[in-house]
């Protein structure tokens, strides 16, 4: 039946939805009210903002996921909510980019919360293996895929409404969301086995160093941040200033790169059938550069287009479809089943480091030094990802015949093995074992995800 048969995970991943709405909402509106105070400095303020949010994920979401089994997780997801509530309806009231910094700073350290001890909870209510991996899949669709449904839905606001009201349906979401919690059965946490905090931080972490496949992710998402960086951070000021747009005209060509992710994500599945995860991945990488390499020459050329700009943004938003998809069957394949929060786990902050380094050279560099300077050093970061990911992520070994527990022999690739054609994990993956069998198993989910996470939708 599914993660979704299940009350209490449909509960709590509605209320991921609805919380990941109401953030992508108040990124939207947070540009906006950036412009409105900084003007021509916008991107500078969103630049920090979105800077403080990446450290504090960095930092703390591998904290809470180390620390989370020693708190009542129910009152602690709503409480979680019940802040970035009441931080939401404080920004409309906003008057200096300090108490932007100070706030965001809050909302999103109670953001980064929220993710790991959301996932710490998912083992817990779903006890099948292949029924969890699904579920921590839909999960990490759902993160993803809010960049794109935000900027729509705030395209759509922003006919009718001023911008500032986008803040206040952000804090009812965040009380549904709270709602949400309260109505499902949260068991509190039991204790982590053997190993310190440390160890749990750095166990995922040691896996994306030893692993081909996974040190390929690692360059990929360098790709993906240094390209939407670009759209996430100038997209007010490029609108505003050089195409002269107004705020909805903002929101919709955000909405041009999401349109981009959502028609590539929906086409992935059928990709996958043809080709690896690998090369989906890698060809994804290789489009972010060509899309970050076009945005250096459209502002190079200095000859404003609504037609370019918004095919350079398709193009952004379709590379970032292809290299984030697959992401979640190359963690599963890539782990042991007592690994595969680790490594979820550590994708996450990973992928946060990348966006670490790149927002600030897309505000502050782009602010300093022009938008031609800034974005020709982001596209130099994501070429580097795409011709590092190939590099480091060696081709996997042949497909062996493997029993799947089914009437016909299946045949499943192996994991991204070593040099010498073994299998990466030893004996973790070894074929017929369950692990095995749980990475093959996994092969199907994300279609399922994307089903279910719209279904849930």
């Amino acid at each position: 039946m599914g993660p979704f048969a299940n009350r209490d995970f449909r509960l709590l991943f509605s209320a991921q939805i609805v919380a990941l709405l109401g953030t992508g909402l108040t990124t939207v509106a947070l540009g906006l009210l950036a412009y409105e105070i900084a003007g021509s400095s916008a991107a500078v303020v969103l630049g920090t903002a979105l800077t403080i949010k990446m450290v504090l994920y960095v930092v703390i979401a591998p904290l809470a996921a180390a620390y989370v089994d020693r708190l009542p997780r129910r009152a602690f997801l709503v409480a979680l909510d019940v802040v970035r509530a009441g931080i939401v309806l404080a920004l409309p009231f906003v008057t200096e980019v300090w108490q932007i910094y100070v706030l965001i700073g809050t909302l999103q350290a109670a953001s980064a919360a929220f993710t790991p001890t959301f996932q710490a909870v998912i083992p817990d209510i779903i006890t099948d293996e292949r029924d969890y991996t699904t579920a921590l899949s839909a999960s990490q669709v759902a993160y993803t895929m809010e960049s794109l449904v935000s900027p729509v839905v705030a395209a759509l606001a922003l006919l009718l409404i001023d911008f500032d009201v986008l803040f206040i349906g952000t804090a009812v979401g965040f009380v549904v969301s709270a709602f949400l919690v309260l109505r499902a059965t949260v068991p509190d946490a039991r204790r982590a086995p053997a190993g310190g905090p440390a160890d749990r931080i750095l166990s995922g972490v040691r896996l994306f160093a030893r692993t081909p496949s996974l040190r390929g992710v690692f360059a990929v998402n360098f790709a993906v941040a240094a390209a939407g960086s670009i759209v996430v951070v100038n997209t007010v000021n490029y609108v505003r200033d050089r195409l002269g747009g107004s705020e909805s005209q903002v929101a919709w060509m955000l909405a041009a790169s999401g349109g981009g992710t959502l028609l590539v994500a929906l086409a992935v599945p059928r990709l996958l059938d043809r080709f690896t995860e690998r090369s989906v991945m890698l060809t994804g990488a290789v489009l972010l550069t060509a899309a970050a390499g076009g945005a250096v020459a459209m502002a190079a050329a200095d000859t404003p287009s609504w037609a370019l700009t918004a095919a350079v943004w398709f193009a952004s938003g379709a590379g970032s479809a292809m290299a984030i998809t697959p992401t979640g069957k190359v963690l599963r394949a890539a782990a042991a089943p007592s690994d595969v929060a680790a490594v979820f786990a550590a994708q996450f902050s990973l992928s946060h480091l990348a966006w670490l380094i790149a927002y600030p050279i897309a505000g502050w560099g782009a602010n300093r030094f022009g938008l031609v300077p800034a974005w020709a050093l982001l596209a130099g970061i994501a070429a580097a990802g795409a011709i590092l990911a190939p590099a480091l992520w060696r081709r996997a070994p042949a497909t062996l015949p493997v029993s799947v527990g089914t009437d016909r022999d299946a045949t499943v690739a192996a994991p991204s093995g070593t040099g010498d054609r073994t299998p990466e994990r030893e004996p973790d993956l070894v074929p017929g074992s369950p692990a095995w069998r749980h990475a093959a198993a996994a092969g199907g989910t994300l279609t399922e995800c994307q089903c279910t996470c719209g279904q849930a939708a």
